[in-house]
């Protein structure tokens, strides 16, 4: 019995009371005020009567003080309880029925699906690179608003608790593909338990906030268990240690010595602010500039007329070596790391990897958080000028801002550019939305977690699709493409129709790297692409 069906329940046993007690009380004073003895159900009838305001009949007037106050008494209570059932009962029972009605069950024609538990920021790029290659899914919400505003968003979700038997068999667990948690971790693993009671072979993947939990997962029965802030935080690192290191960052191995890498463009690089063709780079290092992060705006081929500047990252592709040379003309080896140079805003999971990194590779930072504990240099607000200005950020080379709020990140991303226009500024941001903000704030490069998350699992969940750079800005993934076999990709015109680059093929076990506007796909081919999240969902959409 749900609370509406019970608040009725207990409403008709009240009013029934209510009045028998004043049919009693009629019946009564009628004999002993007014000396003029009624039937008992003639008693009865006058209490409806004027409890539903449909009139006395030969009743009145009544002859005595007191039997007109016990009639007066009885019209109070009779609107008050009338009054009572408009909120608690009717308006209820009107809403409900012209409400949405979110199924609490999936249909029983849905099998090989995904089964997400719940919606946030990060299972939206999940369901992103789902809906890409028509893989099913189904979104397993606890919150009745927040599943009726999916359903009416034109998600497919269901309301339950994830973490119950109900839950899971409503989400058909026993004909799923996998099964996603990402809540908390604590909850996370009564998903996983239970899942695994339901259904031992379904695949589940587990995402954990803290990366020492992780073996809780792992006993409890998880088959993957990803931690999103960890990798984010090395990837941010990556970004301010690859100018000391022989590490090419970012780079991902397409064939032997092959590579394709995101290299972002030092502040103190050679060059800054030339265009991209007075960058010489093809005729200097032979490397092939395949797309480029331009404020946040991703282009694929970029034109040779833009101007490179500090927030300019670079999608190339080419040898080993040839990498590294570009490396050292992309990354000043003019670097003088001195104390302080390197400020972390923030000392979360994301931040405390950062740090960790940046202690690897020696280079001597500042941390500041609002909590004092091991770590932490300036305790703090980092929105408060004074409190990055006591950190040297002023005098800084570089700033991450690991914070754990995206209108936190925006906010104190203004402030730095306040502070400094020549300090590099890293940021991460929870949504994929927020990117574009934190880069018009001032930013020089920005990661998603919701991004890094939704392609880890992504990679992990789906057999068609490799997910290559779930840590970098571009998207780079492995994939089939039936809708190119047989024509070229200039006649299919790729990059025009999905804004994604051909990198490389594999092909009969080789890597194919001459991929151009001659090129035609064969039907065994795996391709394998570079672009936005957005592109590469498209590119599958139209091509996989």
């Amino acid at each position: 019995m749900d609370s509406w069906q019970r608040r009725t329940a207990w409403y008709v046993a009240a009013v029934v009371a209510v009045m028998l007690g004043y049919t009693l009380l009629y019946d009564y004073g009628m004999s002993a005020f007014d000396g003029e003895p009624v039937p008992f159900l003639h008693a009865a009838r006058v209490v409806v009567e004027t409890f539903s305001t449909t009139g006395y009949g030969s009743d009145a007037p009544w002859t005595t003080d007191a039997m007109r106050l016990l009639v007066i008494s009885m019209n109070v209570t009779g609107v008050v309880l009338i009054f009572l059932a408009l909120p608690a009962l009717v308006f209820p029972l009107l809403e409900s029925a012209i409400a949405t009605s979110v199924p609490t069950a999936l249909d029983g024609d849905v099998s090989d699906h995904v089964v997400i538990c719940t919606h946030n920021p990060r299972s939206d790029t999940l369901i992103s690179e789902l809906d890409a290659v028509e893989q099913p899914y189904v979104l397993v919400e606890p919150d009745r608003e927040r599943a009726t505003e999916l359903y009416e968003d034109g998600y497919r979700v269901i309301h339950a608790e994830p973490n119950t038997v109900a839950g899971l068999e409503g989400a058909r667990i026993d004909a799923a593909r996998a099964v996603v948690a990402d809540v908390s971790d604590t909850v996370d693993t009564s998903i996983v338990l239970t899942a695994k009671e339901l259904a031992e072979d379904v695949q589940i993947v587990s995402v954990v906030e803290e990366p020492d939990r992780a073996r809780y997962h792992r006993l409890a029965g998880a088959d993957e268990v990803l931690s999103p802030r960890r990798l984010l935080g090395e990837s941010l690192a990556r970004k301010l240690t690859t100018g000391v290191t022989t590490d090419l960052g970012d780079t991902v191995e397409l064939g032997e010595d092959f590579d394709i890498a995101e290299l972002p463009l030092s502040r103190e690089s050679e060059m800054i602010g030339q265009t991209l063709a007075e960058s010489g780079i093809r005729e200097q290092t032979g490397v092939n500039v395949v797309g480029a992060w331009l404020r946040g705006d991703f282009k694929s081929p970029p034109p040779p007329s833009v101007p490179l500047d500090g927030s300019t990252v670079l999608l190339v592709t080419g040898r080993r070596d040839q990498l590294r040379e570009l490396r050292e003309v992309a990354v000043s080896e003019m670097r003088q790391f001195t104390p302080g140079e390197t400020v972390v805003l923030g000392y979360g999971e994301v931040g405390q990897r950062v740090a960790a990194a940046l202690a690897e590779a020696d280079i001597d930072h500042t941390v500041v958080d609002v909590v004092e504990r091991p770590g932490v240099d300036v305790v703090g607000d980092a929105t408060d000028q004074d409190v990055i200005r006591e950190a040297g950020v002023a005098d800084a080379r570089s700033v991450v801002l690991a914070l754990p709020e995206d209108t936190t990140a925006e906010f104190t991303t203004l402030v730095v550019r306040d502070l400094t226009d020549e300090t590099e500024v890293v940021a991460r941001v929870e949504r994929p939305e927020a990117t574009g903000k934190v880069y018009r704030a001032g930013a020089d490069y920005v990661l998603s977690l919701a991004s890094v998350t939704g392609r880890m699992i992504a990679s992990a969940v789906l057999d068609d699709e490799d997910v290559l750079s779930p840590d970098t800005q571009v998207d780079v993934i492995r994939t089939k493409a039936p809708g190119l076999v047989g024509r070229t990709l200039g006649d299919a015109d790729v990059r025009a129709r999905t804004g994604c680059t051909v990198v490389a093929v594999e092909r009969a076990g080789e890597v194919v790297t001459n991929v151009g506007p001659t090129f035609r796909v064969e039907t065994d081919d795996d391709l394998i692409i570079a672009g936005t999240d957005e592109g590469t969902n498209e590119f599958n959409r139209l091509l996989g």
